[in-house]
């Protein structure tokens, strides 16, 4: 009798702390528990220490924090008919713990797969120079796309990016090749711009001189400065015929 009594003081004991362990929760600030009795939905528990009853009540935690994942690389044709493989990341959470276990099997899982065709979807419509220049604008669209789809859930996707675009190796040097000459071409328009510049302030000049014909007077001596500035060089300084005019005159009056 002793031994019996005391074999069931045990079974008490073990039933209590299974008791215990079932029924006492503790959920942090950042998870919410789903409650389930009976199979019926009954308000969510959390954050905290809350008690449910062992066996009749099933919880499923539900973590609040933001959710990051990749989207795996996705083979896309392009509206120009280019092939591309881009691959992207998507940020979520859960802000209706109920919805996201009642709504949906498995809000992950699903939240993946909708991005993944969303993106095939969207990127599919673009052209290539659209897929590499705008990337604020498709992101913005993507999340827009995805979160409405996944709002039914208890989810809100609050940003999406797109990471990687890789090209095909004939598309990248058509790409180069295109650069390349983008840059030839603007370099020839800066050239041009330049020289239309330069002959502009010559023709300027020339008005100046043509109105003062004692500037290029000047313009001989400051030429002649900076010729002499160099000890060997040969100094040619051109005489103005203004000078040598009279001169001329009147050797033609002595020889008649």
């Amino acid at each position: 009798m002793p031994q019996i009594g005391f074999s069931g003081l045990i079974f008490a004991i073990v039933v209590i702390i299974y008791f215990l362990t079932s029924a006492i929760k503790v959920l942090r600030e950042y998870e919410r528990g789903v409650v389930f009795r009976l199979g019926r939905l009954i308000p969510i528990k959390g954050p905290g220490l809350i008690i449910i009853w062992p066996v009749i009540d099933k919880i499923v935690k539900v973590d609040l924090r933001t959710v990051t994942f990749d989207v795996p690389v996705q083979d896309i044709i392009t509206q120009d008919n280019i092939s591309v493989k881009v691959n992207a990341v998507v940020y979520f959470r859960v802000i209706d713990p109920t919805k996201a276990i009642t709504a949906v099997e498995d809000f992950h899982y699903a939240t993946s797969q909708i991005s993944q065709t969303t993106l095939r979807s969207v990127l599919g419509q673009r052209s290539l120079d659209e897929l590499l220049a705008k990337r604020d604008e498709l992101n913005a669209q993507l999340q827009k796309i995805i979160d409405d789809q996944t709002e039914p859930w208890g989810i809100k996707v609050t940003s999406v990016e797109v990471k990687n675009v890789d090209l095909p190796t004939e598309m990248l040097r058509a790409i180069a090749k295109q650069a390349e000459a983008e840059r030839e071409r603007r370099a020839k328009i800066i050239h041009a711009e330049g020289e239309f510049q330069a002959a502009q302030k010559l023709a300027d000049a020339a008005k100046i001189i043509a109105a003062e014909p004692t500037a290029l007077q000047l313009r001989y001596l400051q030429t002649l400065t900076e010729v002499a500035a160099e000890k060997n060089s040969t100094t040619i300084f051109p005489i103005p015929i203004d000078i040598i005019t009279p001169f001329l005159k009147k050797a033609i009056k002595e020889s008649e």
